[in-house]
C-alpha cells in the first residue's frame, strides 16, 4: 500500500519540463510573501486604521478594478512582446508597490496605490499562464497548471501562517515581506529561467479573422460569465470570511492565518494526485460543476452549523476540495479553446474574469454584511454558487450536444473537447 501510494505520487509529478518546475519555484517564492491579501480587511478594519467593513470592501473593489485592467494589458503585451519580459517587469513593479502601500496612511492614498499595485500585479498572470502552456505538453498541461497552483498554495500556506503571527504585532511588516518576495521571485527568474524568443505563430489576417477573437467565441464568453460568478463567491474566503471570524467569532489573527494555511497545505499534499487520477477521464465541465456545488455546501455550513474552531476547519476542508475540483480544470478549459496566436487574449479574458470577481465579490459582500448581516451574506453566496453550478451544467450539456451534432470532437486533449467558436448562445 505504501509503495503504491509512493508510485502514485511519483507518476503525478513525472514528465513535467524543467522550465515548468522553475516557473513554479518562482511562483512559490513570490507567493510565500502573500501576507497582505488575507489580512488586508483586518488591517483596514482593525484598531490600526479603524475603517468600516464597507470601506474595506471598497478597497478590495479597487484591487479588483486594477486587476481587471492590468490583466487586459498583460494579455496584450504577452501577445506582442512575449511572456518573459512581462513577468519580470510585473514581478519587480508589484514588489515596489507592495512596499509603497504599507507606507500609505490616508484612505485616498490607500485606494490609489491599491489600484496601481493590483494593475501591475495582475498583468503578470496572463504572461505566466501563457508561459506554462508554452513549456508544457498537451498530455500533461493540466498537471503543469496544477504544479503552478501547488506552488501558489504552498506559498499561500506559508505566507498565511507567518502573516498571522506578524499581523498580531505589526501589520506594516506584511507589506515589506510581500514586496521583497516579489522582487526575489523576479531575480530568481532572471537568474535561472532563460529568456525565450517567444512569438505566437504567424496569423494571416482574413475577412474572417475577427471571428478568431476570443470575444467572438460565444461558448467561451459564457464560460467567462460563469467564472466571474464562481470567483465572486470564492473570494469571500479571503476577505469577508476573515472579518466574520474576527468580529463575530472572535478568532485571533494567528488562528485565522492557520485556517488560511490549511487551505494551501491540503492543496499542496493532494491536488496533483487528484488531477493525475481525474485528468482526461471526463469533460472538464463535469469537475468544474462538481466543485462549484461543493462550494455552495461549504458556505451554507456557516449558517447551518455553530462554527466552533473545529467546524471552521471542516468548512475550510470542504471549500478546498471544491477549489481542487474546479480550478485546475478551468485552466484546461480555456487553454483548450485557444490557439497559439490568440492565447494571450484567452488568458487575459480568464484573468479579467477573476479580477472582475475580485472587484464585485468582496465589495458587494461587504455591503451585504454591513447592512443585513453575515448570515444573509452566506445564504446569498450559497445561492449564487448553486446558480453557477447550474450554469456550468448547461454549458456542459450544450458543448456535448454541439460536438455530437457537428462530429468535430478532437481526441487526445486531456478531457478538453474543442468546439468551433460560435456566436450562438447555449442557453
Amino acid at each position: 500500500m505504501i509503495n503504491q501510494t509512493i508510485a502514485t505520487y511519483k507518476n503525478a509529478y513525472a514528465g513535467l519540463s524543467r522550465d515548468t518546475w522553475l516557473l513554479s519555484l518562482v511562483m512559490l517564492i513570490n507567493r510565500s510573501g502573500t501576507m497582505v491579501v488575507p489580512f488586508m480587511s483586518l488591517y483596514l478594519t482593525g484598531s490600526g486604521m479603524g475603517y468600516s467593513i464597507g470601506k474595506a470592501g471598497f478597497v478590495y473593489g479597487l484591487f479588483g478594478a486594477g486587476a481587471f485592467t492590468g490583466a487586459w494589458l498583460g494579455g496584450k503585451l504577452t501577445d506582442k512582446i512575449g511572456f518573459y519580459p512581462v513577468q519580470l517587469i510585473t514581478l519587480t513593479g508589484g514588489g515596489l508597490f507592495f512596499i509603497l502601500l504599507g507606507q500609505m496612511k490616508s484612505f485616498l492614498a490607500i485606494c490609489v496605490v491599491s489600484f496601481f499595485l493590483s494593475f501591475i500585479n495582475e498583468a503578470f498572470r496572463p504572461a505566466n499562464s501563457t508561459a506554462i502552456a508554452f513549456y508544457s505538453k498537451e498530455e500533461n498541461r493540466t498537471r503543469s497548471y496544477s504544479l503552478n497552483r501547488l506552488a501558489i498554495n504552498l506559498g499561500w500556506a506559508v505566507g498565511s501562517a507567518i502573516g498571522g503571527l506578524i499581523a498580531k504585532y505589526n501589520y506594516e511588516w506584511l507589506f515589506w515581506v510581500d514586496g521583497i518576495t516579489n522582487i526575489g521571485a523576479a531575480l530568481l527568474m532572471l537568474t535561472f529561467v532563460k529568456p525565450v524568443d517567444y512569438k505566437p505563430a504567424p496569423h494571416i489576417k482574413t475577412p474572417a479573422s475577427a471571428k478568431d477573437s476570443a470575444l467572438h467565441d460565444a461558448v467561451y464568453m459564457w464560460f467567462i460569465v460563469l467564472t466571474v460568478l464562481f470567483a465572486a463567491c470564492f473570494f469571500q474566503l479571503f476577505t469577508n470570511l476573515s472579518v466574520h471570524y474576527k468580529l463575530n467569532l472572535h478568532f485571533t489573527e494567528p488562528f485565522i492565518g492557520m485556517l488560511m494555511a490549511t487551505n494551501g497545505l491540503i492543496i499542496v499534499v493532494i491536488e496533483m494526485v487528484i488531477v493525475f487520477k481525474l485528468e482526461g477521464r471526463k469533460k472538464n465541465t463535469v469537475y468544474i460543476m462538481s466543485g462549484t456545488l461543493l462550494m455552495a455546501v461549504a458556505f451554507c455550513m456557516l449558517n447551518v452549523f455553530i462554527i466552533t474552531a473545529f467546524m471552521a476547519f471542516i468548512m475550510i476542508i470542504f471549500i478546498t476540495f471544491a477549489e481542487m475540483l474546479a480550478m485546475p480544470f478551468m485552466n484546461s478549459y480555456w487553454i483548450g479553446r485557444s490557439k497559439p496566436h490568440n492565447r494571450g487574449q484567452y488568458a487575459a479574458l480568464y484573468t479579467m474574469a477573476w479580477s472582475a470577481a475580485q472587484t464585485f465579490g468582496p465589495m458587494g459582500g461587504a455591503q451585504v454584511a454591513e447592512h443585513w448581516g453575515f448570515n444573509w451574506l452566506w445564504w446569498l453566496i450559497g445561492a449564487l454558487s448553486l446558480l453557477a453550478a447550474f450554469g456550468f451544467m448547461r454549458l456542459h450539456l450544450y458543448t456535448a450536444r454541439k460536438e455530437k451534432d457537428q462530429d468535430i470532437t478532437t481526441p487526445g486533449t486531456n478531457g478538453v473537447e474543442l468546439v468551433a467558436a460560435t456566436d450562438e448562445p447555449f442557453l
